[in-house]
C-alpha cells in the first residue's frame, strides 16, 4: 500500500512524501545506501570485522555462544546466549572475557551490548558494563537495557 501527500511547505516544486507500508524484509535499499553512504563518509574508516565465540560440550554439543563484530574501536555483542542448563556456572563470564580480549587485540576503546533480561544486565554488570540506557515497555511488560564498557588504558 502506497499513500501520496503533498508536502505542505513554501517549495513551488510538487513535492510528495510517500509512505509504502511492507515488511522489514523489504526495507527500502535506497534509504538503507543513502544514509550508510553519509555515514561513511563522515565517521572514517568504520574498520567493520565480525566474530564469534562458542563453547561445546564434550559431545560437541553447543552450549553458549558470542556474535558481534567491531567498529569505530569499538566492539558490539550482538548476541550473547548460554543454554539454559549451563546457566549460573561462570559460561557467559568466559565468554564475555573471550570478547573483551578480543576487543583489546583489535584495539577497541570498550564494548557494547543491550539485553532483554534483567539476569543478562545482572551478570554484565557484574563484568565491569555500566547501564547507559534504558527503553521501558520494550516490549510491553519488559525493558531493554543497554550498556558499555571502556577498555582499561584504551
Amino acid at each position: 500500500m502506497t499513500d501520496k501527500t503533498p508536502l505542505q511547505n513554501n517549495s513551488a516544486a510538487a513535492e510528495t512524501l510517500s509512505v509504502v507500508f511492507h515488511d522489514l524484509a523489504r526495507e527500502s535499499p535506497a534509504v538503507a545506501a543513502a544514509l550508510g553512504g553519509e555515514i561513511a563518509a563522515s565517521f572514517r574508516p568504520r574498520d567493520e570485522a565480525p566474530f564469534s565465540i562458542v563453547a561445546h560440550d564434550e559431545k560437541g554439543a553447543l552450549i553458549g555462544g558470542l556474535n558481534g563484530v567491531s567498529h569505530w574501536r569499538w566492539l558490539y555483542i550482538r548476541h550473547l546466549w548460554v543454554a539454559p542448563e549451563r546457566r549460573g556456572i561462570g559460561l557467559g563470564t568466559a565468554l564475555l572475557r573471550r570478547a573483551e580480549a578480543e576487543a583489546r587485540a583489535r584495539a577497541c576503546l570498550g564494548l557494547y551490548i543491550d539485553s532483554f533480561d534483567p539476569r543478562a544486565a545482572a551478570l554484565y554488570e557484574r563484568f565491569g558494563f555500566t547501564r547507559f540506557g534504558e527503553i521501558a515497555d520494550f516490549p510491553p511488560g519488559h525493558s531493554r537495557m543497554f550498556f558499555s564498557k571502556r577498555i582499561a588504558g584504551a
